[in-house]
């Protein structure tokens, strides 16, 4: 299906002392339902497009598929797909994933976790990652601009976040768009998940906002070895990719960047 949907509206721009009537093109927003076997999930707030990369990602990234097999992808669960205007997603095991809490609110398009767990309760869930062939500086350098081509939905609205799964060489394999940050790295590790790429042992992640610990969970528990992001990250974060043996690189504009994981980067 589509990567996402744009709305054009009339605006007034106002340039250089004049202001004139032009059409602008704007991101889609929609509720999402995330069902796992039919039991609520979530309602997370995305751009249409996706969606079932964005429903299986979640429940991998969150840990709520438990190691169960996704069967099926599919709309409706509540209804025909067409009566719920394909806004409602439900990933299938076939009863054999856990039953799911729900979230008691709305996931917003800039939320992740939302507070639902700690650095501690993660390592828990999931063991350090084996130490990764660190990818070279020089192609780290070169992968936000490879990224930044490919980001369609952007260069219409600048209104979207990008993520991207890509090789060691620095090509990127998977780029997907979403209003939401949290969203278009689910994404990402959906459409690895439904085409049997996990873990991704060898593959680095690259968002373009910060690097949230929300994000970094998310790159953990898909197996990325390297994240690469265009803005700073947070201290929980870093903390959480030395503990999990995660590549961690930061502020990464125009071939420069900081390297926050592991501490004795050189």
């Amino acid at each position: 299906m589509a990567r996402g949907r744009t709305e054009t509206v009339l605006v007034t721009r106002f340039d250089d002392g004049r202001s004139r009537r032009v059409p602008d093109d704007l991101i889609v927003e929609e509720p999402l339902e995330i069902r796992l076997d039919d039991h609520l999930v979530t309602t997370t707030m995305r751009t249409p497009g996706n969606d079932f990369e964005l429903a299986a990602g979640l429940c991998f990234d969150d840990g709520l598929l438990a190691g169960a097999p996704v069967a099926t992808v599919r709309y409706c669960g509540t209804g025909s797909a067409v009566e719920t205007a394909f806004n409602v997603v439900s990933v299938e095991t076939g009863g054999v994933a856990p039953v799911p809490t729900p979230r008691l609110s709305t996931t917003t398009s800039s939320c992740g976790l939302c507070g639902s767990a700690s650095l501690a309760e993660l390592a828990e869930r999931l063991d350090a990652l084996a130490p990764s062939e660190p990818i070279a500086l020089d192609i780290l350098a070169k992968v936000p601009a490879r990224v930044r081509a490919a980001q369609g939905l952007f260069d219409a609205t600048g209104a979207v976040h990008a993520a991207a799964a890509f090789a060691p060489d620095g090509e990127p394999m998977v780029v997907l768009e979403d209003i939401g940050r949290h969203n278009a790295v689910d994404k990402v590790v959906g459409r690895l998940l439904l085409d049997g790429a996990l873990p991704a042992e060898r593959l680095g992640l690259f968002v373009s906002g910060r690097a949230s610990f929300e994000i970094v969970q998310k790159a953990w528990a898909a197996g990325f070895g390297t994240v690469i992001a265009v803005s700073a990250p947070s201290a929980l974060a870093v903390a959480t990719a030395r503990a999990a043996n995660i590549w961690l690189v930061g502020f990464a504009r125009e071939g420069r960047f900081n390297v926050y994981a592991p501490e004795d980067a050189r």
